[in-house]
């Protein structure tokens, strides 16, 4: 006669000797019915948890080592357009590959570059792909005032065009 066999949460139990015996070496499927609580764990299973832990650790580890912002490189890609008296004239798209961070002394800055190209109304087709660079900052005077600048430059065929800007904000 085959011995039938329990199931508890830890052991299983065999109706021929009464023994408990360690789960450790348990060959018989314990999904079989017997108990309905029994659950499987497989190694496919702790791995799957094992590698979705490991990302979340490292997708959060950047955290630990920074403040408020994170400082590195980072992708930007940017349409703009003209519209001067409402209608479209003009515009380029942009895309950047930059990198920022922050100052010992608190100053925020930024550089990025990359290929732009412009595109005309009037003769409605994309001209040729220049490059384009930006480098900014930024510096809080008081709690609510900042103040900040651009420079921005552009190849236009032979030439190289630049412009700037700088200002000040006040935060509410």
């Amino acid at each position: 006669m085959i011995p039938k066999i329990l199931y508890t949460k830890y052991h299983y139990i065999t109706n021929q000797a009464r023994k408990i015996v360690p789960c450790a070496d348990v060959t018989i499927d314990p999904m079989s019915g017997i108990l309905s609580s029994a659950r499987v764990f497989s190694l496919r299973d702790k791995n799957t948890k094992m590698i979705k832990s490991t990302i979340a650790a490292l997708a959060a580890t950047p955290l630990l080592f920074s403040g408020a912002a994170f400082a590195g490189p980072y992708v930007n890609v940017e349409a703009n357009g003209s519209y001067p008296d409402g209608s479209y004239s003009s515009g380029n798209i942009e895309f950047q590959i930059g990198y920022e961070g922050t100052t010992g002394n608190g100053v925020s800055w930024y550089v990025s570059g990359g290929p732009t190209v412009q595109h005309t109304e009037t003769a409605d087709e994309f001209g040729d792909v220049e490059i384009a660079a930006y480098l900014g900052g930024s510096k809080g005077i008081t709690e609510k005032v900042s103040a900040y600048g651009e420079i921005y430059g552009a190849t236009n065929d032979d030439d190289l065009d630049f412009s700037g800007k700088v200002g000040a904000r006040y935060a509410f």
